[in-house]
């Protein structure tokens, strides 16, 4: 099989959307609170006094993941973290090295995080599924201001890998976690990307 050139008429034509969302996002910064991470790469959005908690395990190779990101995670950050609701604590959770070497790439985008994150979701099919899923990484993360330079250097961090993959480990044994994405509110375990009033309705128990 022939592998993937990236021109420049096939990138605009796929990372385009990448690019409108890291574009729109770039200089948004959630609200982290030190106190409440049980790990320091956890990534913290919304109010860290929220009063509910949604901890979410995510990898950005799942499609499942890439649903729940597209059609209920905006709903639900306007409506839940944004207003104060509820707080989300992110959890990288890679099933395998691409989805490990974006979540790597998306924390050394510092206060980009999400922007990142959101944006391999949204061309989630052009990347993971690419015969050069690295180099379309790093066409991503070039369009959100990354250089390929500053991506090797990343993808060579072993104290970010190890971290990564510990609190991978530690996290699967807490919570017997065997898919994505998975969410851990009020102390249970939910499997599955649900609907939004799915969603919500567990909020809403939590609030009882």
């Amino acid at each position: 099989m022939r592998a993937i050139v990236f021109t420049e008429e096939i990138v605009t034509r796929f990372f385009a959307p990448a690019l409108m969302l890291l574009t729109l996002l770039l200089g948004m910064q959630p609200a982290f609170a030190a106190n409440e991470k049980a790990w320091p790469i956890d990534q913290v959005v919304g109010n860290s006094n929220a009063p509910i908690t949604i901890v979410e395990y995510s990898s950005l190779t799942c499609s499942h993941c890439a649903r729940f990101h597209i059609e209920v995670y905006p709903k639900l950050k306007a409506e839940w973290l944004d207003t104060g609701k509820a707080k989300l604590i992110y959890r990288d959770f890679p099933w395998d090295p691409m989805a490990q070497a974006a979540a790597m790439v998306a924390h050394c985008s510092g206060p980009r995080y999400f922007s990142f994150v959101n944006a391999f979701f949204h061309a989630q099919d052009q990347w993971a599924h690419s015969q050069t899923p690295l180099q379309a990484i790093k066409t991503i993360a070039k369009l959100g201001g990354m250089g390929e330079e500053q991506v090797d250097k990343c993808l060579e961090d072993r104290g970010l890998l190890n971290e990564i993959n510990v609190r991978k480990e530690e996290e699967q044994k807490k919570w017997n976690i065997d898919s994505t994405p998975s969410f851990v509110i009020g102390g249970t375990l939910y499997s599955g990307a649900k609907p939004y009033d799915e969603f919500v309705k567990i909020l809403m128990d939590q609030k009882k």
